[in-house]
């Protein structure tokens, strides 16, 4: 192992986007006058159903569990010898993950979603900028949507290899899930992202079933609500509006790459639900939008990097082109 790289420090371990009240603090305006396209988070969200009076009143059904977990096998083609679980969000899942084995070196190439070495780092992990015994691997990556390449996550596997896929229902054919029916490898998924669902808490993860076991212990009984189950499986088994959206979202992000780049930023890069451009000067231009009450992100670790979220209506996206005039 090279450790030329050794330890990756971050300057802020848990830098999200959103933050919509500090934004309005430091800028002005309520939260209802704010576009947010600081997140990657689809804004044409699953159309939501009425909700029966049972499930908020009861704990979850595990007939209603094994209903959602099935439809997450089918969607994601979950191979035979792997398992599944759910939990409340992929964020829980990735909390859990550091508790699977003995504490040693993760390997997180940099830059990615930091919440996975902010995890390990908690539980006393060494976070290294390299190859460990145990490997995370955000596929696509956040922020630049790096596709990892099956023979490298191969090649690197020794104890753990986490494979992240929180946005890669955009494009299911990049799908790592059929590695969980071997022993070591962890495949997440979550509705969140593509579905526009972060605020129900859905995460899921796929393994061996030996490893799924050992998470079901860590996140315990009634590891998402009743409205989760019922609003998962539903959303899983509606592999129409899945398609559909995925036609439209990457209509959407050609069109988000030719209004940045008319603007002058270079470089777009991503996935279909974010798309990431080098500029001159990202904070100039994460001000700028900020003045006309647009939120963006930009990163600590990059002076030149922007990312922006998909507008959803003519109305977000005539106010994002007017505001880079």
């Amino acid at each position: 192992m090279n450790e030329r790289v050794s330890t990756y420090t971050s300057p802020k371990m848990r830098d999200h986007g959103g933050g919509l009240d500090a934004a309005t603090i430091q800028f002005g305006g309520s939260r209802s006058e704010w576009l947010d396209l600081s997140t990657g988070i689809n804004p044409t969200s699953y159309p939501i159903p009425p909700i029966a009076k049972r499930f908020w009143q009861s704990l979850p059904d595990s007939s209603d569990q094994d209903a959602l977990l099935r439809a997450a096998r089918n969607f994601w083609d979950i191979p035979e010898g792997a398992d599944v679980t759910a939990a409340s969000g992929v964020s829980a899942l990735i909390a859990a993950i550091p508790r699977l084995t003995a504490t040693g070196s993760v390997g997180i190439s940099q830059p990615t979603y930091n919440e996975h070495a902010a995890s390990f780092a908690a539980l006393g992990w060494k976070v290294l900028n390299d190859v460990a015994d145990t490997n995370v691997y955000v596929h696509p990556n956040n922020p630049d949507g790096r596709l990892w390449q099956q023979k490298i996550l191969r090649t690197n596997h020794k104890r753990l290899t986490i494979i992240d896929e929180s946005f890669c229902d955009t494009d299911p054919d990049q799908s790592h899930i059929q590695l969980t029916s071997k022993p070591g490898y962890v495949v997440l998924k979550g509705l969140g992202k593509f579905w526009g669902l972060a605020g129900l808490r859905l995460g899921f993860a796929a393994a061996h079933p030996d490893t799924i076991a050992m998470i079901n212990q860590i996140i315990g009984p009634w590891a998402i609500s009743g409205p989760a189950q019922h609003i998962g499986r539903l959303a899983l088994e509606d592999t129409h509006w899945a398609i559909k959206m995925r036609n439209a979202l990457a209509a959407d992000a050609n069109r988000l790459d030719q209004v940045m780049t008319n603007a002058g930023a270079t470089s777009p890069c991503g996935t279909t639900l974010f798309r990431t451009f080098q500029v001159k000067n990202a904070q100039n231009w994460f001000e700028k939008l900020a003045s006309h009450h647009i939120l963006s992100r930009v990163f600590p670790y990059s002076d030149t990097m922007i990312r922006l979220g998909i507008p959803k209506t003519p109305e977000e996206w005539s106010r994002l082109q007017k505001s880079l005039e």
